[in-house]
């Protein structure tokens, strides 16, 4: 079995391929570099695709900072201390980033006859994005059928989210069990020029909670990491 996965540096996209991975999936991963101002996580993505010992890593340009429309990509000051419960979209979502990104690992998948995709989305413990839903993931997964060679000549694609139900804590937990070294990831929005967190975004607070609910501290935020830095 192959799967391609989307893979951010983050510790969600680490522990959802690691969690395929033990499941007998060989990896395929695929880091988009899409004009974020945290680009200090395309860094971290390598440092995990080495971990994982993935068959093989792309790097890919796509400029969304083109178009605009998300603070992630420099369109506006990204947002400190926002009420996480918030039912509002904040400006941190990216228009359309999941689709155009898993769009991106279809076309890989079908070249390469992977039959599976894994993204690190989880319903509980995010942000407000839309694209984050399970009725958003089954939705693309029709439409990968729909759309494809692959599809079309009876190729099942399936979108994996090992995540989607979990807390941020729970993953954590999972991580753990699974062994991973949580030091590797980057998840902050906007981190300091050594890449020290700025433990206010939505980012930080949610891996923040997620580690204290967990019982355990964060390796990467270890004084000893921002010294070799």
């Amino acid at each position: 079995m192959r799967a391609v996965v989307l893979l951010s540096g983050g510790l969600d996209s680490y522990t959802a391929a690691a969690a395929v991975q033990r499941d007998g999936y060989e990896l395929l991963a695929l880091t988009v570099r899409y004009g974020q101002v945290h680009a200090r996580e395309i860094d971290s993505a390598r440092a995990v695709a080495k971990s994982l010992g993935v068959a093989r890593h792309i790097e890919l340009d796509v400029n969304l900072a083109a178009f605009g429309g998300s603070s992630l990509v420099g369109d506006g000051v990204i947002p400190t201390e926002r009420e996480l419960d918030s039912p509002s979209i904040p400006s941190t979502y990216v228009p359309a980033r999941n689709t155009i990104f898993l769009s991106l690992a279809l076309a890989w998948a079908e070249v390469t006859g992977a039959d599976a995709i894994v993204i690190g989305v989880n319903a509980l413990d995010y942000s407000g994005y839309p694209d984050c839903r399970p009725a958003y993931l089954e939705a693309f997964e029709r439409l990968a059928a729909l759309a494809t060679r692959a599809g079309v000549e009876g190729r099942r694609f399936r979108i994996l989210a090992p995540l989607l139900q979990l807390s941020k804590a729970e993953i954590i937990r999972l991580g753990m069990d699974l062994g991973l070294d949580y030091s590797l990831t980057h998840s902050c929005y906007s981190p300091a020029a050594d890449g020290r967190p700025c433990g206010a975004c939505d980012s930080c607070r949610l891996r923040a909670k997620g580690f204290a609910e967990a019982g355990s501290s964060d390796p990467a935020l270890s004084p000893a990491r921002f010294r070799q830095a």
